[in-house]
């Protein structure tokens, strides 16, 4: 996902680690190695924008990594684990929703400790952020409406083809002499499909998969083994909240909690 700068969008809720969402605080401070003594820390001394509260960037919706429920309440895969890690860091989760295209924004301008919502880990990426280690990986496929004539990419060059803007799906589509309709976010991008808006979609297999196992009319058509791993992205030399993000996520995998997660929120969408 090619990730751009852009307005941020006014949604930001504060969510308690597993308990009800409140209102987020607006509050802000430097989280570099440099900052002050003064600045904010966590329980094992990570330091942190805001009092008591780890704040957390994420694209929502993004099924099935971050959507809201029917209760209202933010949830699913990449929320589970930032739960997790504030919980490790004895404090609470604020989210912060915004575009995909706006998670580096939020890095840079110290609006969040630390950013996931299903980032690929990419070599121009790591130019702005640092990465945490994989925690899963994610090939690209093609999902097309029955009776398209869509079987593959070549068949797919003169169909209208949708992605998510800004994504590695929409650099491969183009890549590969498609020219695709960007949509802002997945859940855009699967509602045109099923509009008959569009007559194929081109994105991550966890999502699309997800997205349309339960509906009929569709077909994975084609998968790509693209390597593509994702982590957690923190501000540039943010030493302190890398590791914290790396601890948790070790912790996650040796305890099995990781696999119980992956079985929770794909179960046979991978």
């Amino acid at each position: 996902m090619q990730i751009t700068p852009r307005a941020w969008k006014t949604v930001a809720v504060v969510a308690a680690a597993g308990l009800a969402l409140t209102a987020c605080s607006s509050g802000s401070t430097d989280s570099s190695p440099e900052a002050s003594a003064s600045q904010p820390t966590t329980a094992s001394g990570v330091p942190i924008f805001n009092e008591g509260e780890l704040t957390v960037c994420s694209d929502i919706p993004y099924e099935p990594f971050e959507f809201t429920d029917e209760s209202g309440e933010i949830v699913g895969f990449d929320i589970d684990i930032a739960r997790a890690i504030a919980e490790d860091q004895g404090v609470e989760l604020s989210i912060i929703d915004d575009s995909f295209e706006g998670i580096q924004s939020g890095l840079s301008l110290n609006k969040c400790d630390f950013s996931i919502s299903s980032i690929s880990i990419t070599e121009e990426r790591k130019q702005n952020m640092d990465f945490s280690d994989p925690y899963l990986e994610d090939d690209l496929t093609l999902i097309a409406a029955e009776g398209s004539g869509i079987t593959d990419l070549e068949s797919a060059k003169d169909k209208r083809v949708g992605v998510q803007a800004g994504t590695t799906g929409e650099t491969y589509a183009q890549e590969n002499g498609l020219s695709p309709q960007g949509f802002d976010d997945s859940g855009l991008q699967i509602q045109a499909l099923k509009a008959g808006t569009v007559d194929a979609v081109l994105g991550n297999v966890s999502v699309l998969a997800y997205a349309v196992k339960d509906e009929s009319g569709f077909e994975r058509v084609a998968d790509f083994e693209t390597g593509e791993q994702l982590g957690i992205s923190v501000k540039k030399g943010n030493t302190e909240m890398l590791e914290a993000v790396n601890s948790t996520l070790s912790r996650l995998e040796e305890s099995g909690e990781m696999a119980e997660l992956e079985a929770k929120w794909f179960g046979e969408a991978e």
